[in-house]
């Protein structure tokens, strides 16, 4: 059976317009029953309604909430210097040829990664952060955020599948395994576009170990019951290197990588792992930028 997460159902937007779209609650019961999952249609049936559909506002806060505690993974899987590794050597290799460079985070959340980037200046005042997603109400939070945190970075509502926001490089971490294998073609072939020289997406990696190590980790850190129980759906719906390797293709003007982490790397850190797409032009000066490290970068 499938393996869905509650984060997933009890919000929906019209891919369209982008506009929210009312949910039953008793439809999510029944989807979450039909796939075998009777632990989250008790999370599910205990929500607020408004009627017969789940009440939006309690909905936007309790996400906030989950994504508020996922900063806390976020944070001890070092996911903003995992990203930093990867980026400083990259820019430093399109910056002799590019006088604009903008890095655009995919899913964005409530921005962890790029206040987390603009907080730290590691990737250079030259470079303009943007984070996307297509939940209004993350956005409002990250944006709100970073305006206490005066950070020189801003949030914009986007369709990951159909991108407005022109990036020099793309991003996203934890994203992935929110769409299915047949969906992924399409997401990398929405960045294969005039102007994009590359994208970095971590995600976690298909182990057997990580449903384990997420129901310890989420068990242990987070109190919301809809936040425990993604955090392990997360792990068992994680791609493997082959499906991610294959769904790349689809950027036919990229060259796909994935990162292997050292072998003195921190095990919390391997858990997360990037797929790399590079245009073929980049792919030297980039092995030449990351130097040693460079050993971990391997051809798809």
């Amino acid at each position: 059976m499938a393996v869905l997460e509650i984060s997933d159902l009890v919000v929906e937007w019209d891919a369209r317009t982008g506009e929210r779209v009312p949910v039953r609650r008793a439809d999510v019961v029944a989807r979450l029953h039909a796939a075998g999952d009777r632990r989250a249609a008790r999370i599910v049936q205990r929500m607020p309604v408004a009627g017969e559909f789940l009440d939006p506002v309690a909905m936007d806060e309790l996400l906030v909430r989950v994504h508020t505690e996922l900063q806390r993974l976020n944070e001890e899987l070092h996911m903003a210097q995992r990203f930093a590794e990867l980026l400083v050597p990259l820019l430093t290799a399109i910056r002799a040829s590019r006088s604009r460079l903008r890095v655009v985070d995919i899913g964005c959340g409530l921005g962890f990664m790029v206040r987390s980037l603009a907080a730290s200046g590691v990737l250079g005042a030259d470079v303009e952060l943007v984070g996307v997603d297509f939940n209004r109400a993350l956005i409002a939070e990250a944006t709100r955020l970073a305006e206490d945190e005066r950070l020189p970075c801003t949030f914009l509502h986007a369709n990951a599948f159909a991108l407005t926001e022109d990036a020099t490089v793309y991003l996203s971490s934890g994203v992935l395994h929110h769409f299915a294998a047949d969906e992924l073609p399409e997401f990398f072939r929405a960045q294969d576009r005039a102007g994009t020289l590359a994208f970095i997406h971590y995600d976690i990696s298909a182990t057997r170990l990580a449903p384990l190590g997420a129901w310890l980790f989420h068990r242990a850190r987070m109190r919301e019951p809809l936040g425990r129980h993604d955090g392990v759906a997360s792990a068992l719906r994680a791609h493997d290197d082959t499906v991610l390797l294959s769904a790349v293709e689809a950027a036919a003007g990229m060259d796909a990588f994935l990162f292997e982490p050292s072998i003195h790397a921190n095990p919390f850190c391997a858990a997360m792992r990037p797929v790399v797409g590079l245009r073929p032009a980049l792919v030297d000066n980039f092995r030449h930028a990351l130097g040693r490290r460079a050993r971990g970068l391997v051809a798809g």
